[in-house]
């Protein structure tokens, strides 16, 4: 692996991203001979689920579990590898001569490639809530990344809220880290795992994940943490000093107040689909994700010519996957740049497509059992729903009655947004509070249109490139 090389400035293929579908693809690329540089907004290679894995900070592996290390049989290969890493780059622009601008140390620079692969990955779904912008409510993702990368643990006492595997696994990996946790509020509503049941023989396909998910829920069972059930409304309460001091979870015939410095909140990923919007590509709703993704073939291609996606960032599939995903779109541009034909690495594609069927085929049962309830999906009408421009629910309903048919007219109303994050914080619930006002599906209401840079920059970076 070579450390941020400047000296070369054209490439066979440029990968945006250096989490297990990045790193997959550039070793199996490199492998095959090609020029490959990765860019990637973090100071070290692992992406969001192998955040840290090159240092992690914990002595104990435990706490962390085994399948967080899984990230080094991708990290030691991919080291040895002849990629151009360049750390701590943050991609801002493609254009259409698969030109990408990105900034680094203050600076920007230009590389251009023949194919692009983006492996973005996933948000969290951003789920707005009564007090959710207080100091002290944060994600689950948030909260492991602290601990992934520094070994800090959120204040107690600590509530975590939401559904979904991940807020399962850090409530387990909080509390092997010896924290303790007042309550989990569970917002999986009533019957979703009867509606989930027409997936639950396929899910079987991939039964070592099953059975990681089901003793992920037997560990906290055990705990003798206090677990609350079908919570269908949240909210968030200030103290005297601002920060966060208390929550109230309501369920079907109650409402509970615990007290708590930290609250945690997770309702799913979603596919950071930000570059994809910028660069125009065709997207599609995804009914059981609940949002969207945009459209590949079976190998990443995109509807745009030599540009590819893998990972979390095409459609929530998880580490394993992506990393499969990765590997096929590397074999693919391999094959388009030099003409190879498929019987020359059909045994490669072949396992690469049988293992990635194995570990997708459990997404549709997942993604179904853990669908967010409309209530979180639609908040109420005082709840700030774009941060960015302090737009709230209300605004969003009532210009839609105003005759605000989209997103992008939003902008035009209200400024819903138009904010520094263009949209990522407030995007899904604009559309879906449309939607909802419009009695439509969110096909129709549609998504912001995403414009170059996709990032905030200064003007000394983008002067850079007149030199």
């Amino acid at each position: 692996m070579k450390a941020n090389d400047m000296k070369q400035k054209n490439y066979d293929l440029i990968i945006i991203g250096a989490g297990p579908a990045g790193m997959s693809a550039a070793i199996t690329a490199a492998s095959k001979g090609l020029s490959v540089a990765i860019l990637d907004e973090q100071a070290s290679p692992g992406g969001q689920i192998y955040r840290g894995i090159k240092d992690a900070p914990l002595s104990d592996s435990k706490i962390l579990g085994k399948d967080y290390y899984v990230g080094r049989t991708l990290l030691q290969p991919f080291e040895a590898s002849q990629v151009n890493y360049f750390s701590s780059s943050m991609v801002w622009s493609i254009d259409e001569k698969n030109q990408i601008a990105f900034s680094c140390n203050g600076k920007s620079q230009l590389l251009s490639a023949k194919k692009i692969l983006i492996a973005t990955g996933a948000l969290e779904r951003p789920v707005p809530f009564a007090g959710w912008t207080l100091p002290g409510v944060m994600t689950c993702g948030a909260a492991q990344i602290l601990l992934k990368t520094t070994g800090i643990t959120p204040k107690t006492p600590l509530v975590l809220a939401g559904s979904g595997p991940l807020m399962l696994l850090v409530a387990v990996q909080l509390m092997q880290a010896g924290i303790p946790i007042s309550a989990i509020l569970d917002t999986t509503r009533k019957g979703q795992l009867w509606q989930a049941f027409p997936y639950f023989p396929d899910a079987l396909k991939n039964l070592p994940l099953l059975l990681k998910g089901t003793g992920l829920l037997w560990k906290l069972k055990k705990s003798n943490i206090r677990i609350i059930k079908q919570v269908n409304e949240l909210t968030a309460l200030e103290g005297d000093t601002g920060q966060l001091a208390q929550v109230i979870a309501t369920t079907k015939n109650t409402s509970i107040k615990i007290d708590c410095q930290t609250l945690l909140v997770h309702q799913g990923v979603v596919p950071n689909v930000q570059l994809s919007r910028a660069l125009d590509l065709e997207h599609k709703w995804d009914h059981l994700q609940m949002c969207w993704k945009p459209v590949v073939n079976d190998f990443g291609e995109s509807s745009r010519k030599d540009i590819f996606i893998a990972g979390d960032g095409r459609g929530i599939a998880g580490a394993i996957a992506a990393k499969w995903q990765g590997k096929l779109s590397a074999l693919t541009i391999h094959q388009q740049i030099n003409n190879i034909h498929d019987q020359d690495l059909k045994g490669e594609i072949n396992e690469a497509k049988n293992a990635l069927n194995k570990h997708q085929a459990i997404r549709p049962f997942l993604d179904k059992l853990y669908q967010p309830a409309q209530t979180f999906l639609t908040p109420p009408d005082n709840v700030i729903v774009c941060r960015c421009e302090e737009v709230s629910a209300g605004e969003i309903r009532r210009i839609a009655k105003q005759g605000c048919t989209g997103p992008n007219q939003a902008k035009a109303f209200c400024r819903a947004g138009m904010g520094p994050c263009q949209g990522r914080l407030c995007g899904l619930t604009v559309s879906n509070l449309i939607a909802q006002t419009l009695q439509v599906e969110e096909e129709q209401v549609g998504y912001y249109h995403i414009r170059m840079p996709i990032k905030p920059l200064t003007l000394d970076e983008l002067a850079d490139l007149s030199d």
